[in-house]
């Protein structure tokens, strides 16, 4: 296979991944799936939009740019046979760097957030009443949460959702960083027949 035929397909797994991590972060939003009366009830973690930001929007640049590699013109420059694929191969990496900067960011946003655990009303007071992450293995801990209600579960699922999604990311683009070498030290031009 090309290195520009693999490269689109890594970009087209990125997007609808990148679509799914900004609909996990925009639930986080709303804690047990209801619509909260004072912002500062939100888990601190989701207002760093690392589904958002991180695995959503910076991931995609390095997809768009995934996708346009086996089109890109590798017919030379300055006199050069596959020059201008070389290059393309070389921004690849650039990109592929971004995106594990921006899944890494969101992938460690929701191991932090797994670790804390929700904040939620205990009855006293709006707190985190999971502080060293002991309700992962104990559900009975989980009731010391009395509203917003499953949020618990809600925030478990989402946060470890985007943590598998961001960590799958983080692989891809690694996988495109050491394809866009190969790429770019071998060139693309002669497999991929477009110089003739």
């Amino acid at each position: 296979m090309c290195a520009g035929g693999c490269a689109k397909c890594l970009g087209a797994t990125l997007i609808p991944l990148a679509v799914l991590c900004t609909l996990a972060n925009i639930l986080l939003f709303f804690p047990g799936g209801k619509v909260v009366e004072n912002n500062a009830h939100i888990t601190d973690e989701v207002w760093y939009f690392g589904g958002i930001l991180g695995s959503g929007v910076l991931m995609i640049f390095p997809a768009l740019v995934f996708l346009g590699l086996q089109s890109n013109d590798c017919c030379g420059c300055c006199g050069n046979e596959s020059c201008g694929k070389r290059f393309a191969m070389f921004s690849s990496v650039i990109f592929a760097a971004v995106g594990v900067l921006g899944a890494g960011y969101s992938f460690v946003l929701s191991a932090v957030a797994l670790n804390r655990g929700p904040k939620c009303d205990t009855g006293a007071d709006w707190t985190y009443p999971f502080q060293d992450g002991n309700y992962l293995a104990n559900h009975t801990l989980w009731s010391a949460c009395k509203s917003p209600e499953n949020i618990v579960p809600w925030n478990l699922t989402l946060f470890s959702l985007l943590l598998v999604m961001s960590g799958t990311q983080a692989v891809l683009c690694g996988i495109q960083a050491v394809n866009g070498l190969f790429g770019m030290i071998c060139g693309d031009c002669k497999c991929c027949g477009c110089c003739g």
